[in-house]
């Protein structure tokens, strides 16, 4: 043991002797520089790579500089996101980026469709005043599943959704219908979708009128009139849906929880002050 520890010592030793003649330094400043504390400058900044690796990780790789510069203010950092964006290129922590895929609903057709009431009114001041939906939809090896959400303008929350494997109108008509219970059954809502065949239908309509809700409808060929619930469907492509391959329809509905737990409860959004939809939602209830 002891021969082995001589020899180990005396192979370091000349290691170390190699370096120092490499990079053209005494061998009593290596030592000096290896034995000595941490400064508090590094302290903080390994501290501070810390947290913006926890952050970053936390938001499922998701997060750019911006976002997790306003997480770490919210935490009671004192950092410029000049830093942080320093430190994430540093660390190799690069924001997922994929390419955005756009469907849209079938707007040939023969029924009558709404005025556009919201006219791209998109700040509210309550929640349940004014919902927007949309229909997109999610590839699989087993074909398409198509997913209809309802989101609150207020709070971008997404306070109903359902997903089937046809873009039919019982599509729509249960997600609205989830929405509107989970919500409390709130009356008096304007309620904005596109032109699609399934929004324009009478027994969507009907629904609308047994819920007390006013339609209002995009223009034709207008993409900016539903500008946030199509924002929201082109976010969980790119977080979501384009991140994982999807064998089957079955894991793909998974998605949904992702919906509730990730995006309506993790998320931060900038148009609500960098909150949540359920933290911004509950800042109204508590304020109220």
């Amino acid at each position: 043991m002891l021969i082995y520890s001589f020899i180990y010592d005396h192979r370091f030793e000349c290691r170390v002797a190699k370096l120092c003649e490499t990079l053209e330094v005494s061998r009593s400043g290596y030592y000096k520089w290896t034995n000595r504390k941490e400064s508090k400058r590094e302290k903080r900044r390994k501290k501070l790579e810390r947290r913006i690796r926890r952050i970053f990780l936390d938001s499922r790789r998701l997060y750019g500089s911006p976002k997790i510069h306003k997480v770490l203010q919210k935490q009671g950092t004192k950092v410029s996101e000049k830093t942080v964006a320093r430190i994430m290129k540093e660390l190799g922590l690069i924001s997922r980026i994929v390419k955005k895929y756009k469907a849209t609903t079938n707007s040939k057709h023969n029924f009558a469709v709404f005025e556009n009431e919201l006219n791209q009114r998109f700040q509210v001041l309550a929640p349940n005043k004014t919902w927007v939906t949309d229909i997109t939809y999610v590839p699989t090896d087993e074909g398409w599943l198509y997913l209809a959400s309802v989101m609150d303008l207020y709070s971008r929350k997404i306070v109903g959704f359902h997903m089937d494997e046809r873009m039919i109108k019982d599509l729509v008509l249960k997600a609205l219908e989830r929405a509107y219970m989970q919500q409390g059954k709130p009356q008096g809502i304007l309620h904005h979708s596109d032109r699609g065949s399934q929004y324009a239908s009478h027994d969507y309509k009907a629904r609308l009128k047994e819920y007390n809700m006013k339609g209002s409808m995009s223009r034709k060929g207008n993409c900016y009139d539903n500008a946030c619930i199509e924002s929201f469907h082109s976010v969980i492509k790119k977080e979501l849906i384009y991140s994982k391959k999807f064998k089957t329809r079955e894991q793909a509905r998974k998605i949904t929880r992702k919906i509730t737990c990730f995006y309506n409860g993790k998320r931060i959004h900038s148009s609500i002050g960098y909150h949540t939809p359920n933290e911004f939602e509950r800042m109204y209830r508590f304020a109220s």
